[in-house]
């Protein structure tokens, strides 16, 4: 018989808190701590935040809106996320979703399998528990663009 992975819990506020394109990610499981498994994600997304469209090849995506209000997009169908609302995204999808009220939201979301949280720490900055991301700049969302390949990710975005 192997021996099972151990617990994970993690406090109100435990678990790596990143700023990433002005959003919030704190990692409540990663995918070191669940074999590969799956990593899940608590995501507080300020007003206008969100991704650029972009399409995932190795992991589906599952949201659970928490509190305030995320508006989803996969292709041309506009999904209003309130809370207790669930979307699941799978990979190959080509989804956005972006806050368009003028209040934070908060949500769960999972990647399965694990994996994606890696382009995060990469590209992110870690925050003090009561520290806002700074906006988006476009030093940062180069830096993304470099390494969104390597993990799998492929946006559509805007041609100048």
């Amino acid at each position: 018989m192997s021996v099972p992975e151990p617990v994970i819990v993690k406090g109100p506020h435990e678990g790596k808190r990143i700023g990433i394109v002005g959003d919030i990610y704190r990692f409540l499981a990663t995918g070191e701590e669940t074999g590969g498994q799956y990593a899940l994600l608590e995501a507080v997304v300020l007003p206008g935040g969100g991704p650029p469209p972009h399409i995932h090849s190795r992991e589906d995506e599952t949201f659970y809106v928490q509190e305030g209000e995320i508006t989803f997009y996969s292709g041309e169908e506009r999904i209003v996320g309130k809370p207790r609302t669930c979307i699941h995204m799978p990979r190959g999808n080509k989804h956005r979703f972006k806050n368009e009220t003028d209040q934070p939201a908060k949500l769960l979301f999972s990647l399965i399998p694990a994996g994606l949280e890696g382009m995060f720490l990469e590209g992110g900055r870690e925050l003090a528990d009561d520290e806002l991301p700074d906006p988006p700049s476009p030093e940062e969302i180069e830096r993304l663009l470099k390494i969104a390949d390597r993990y799998g990710i492929e946006y559509d975005l805007p041609t100048h």
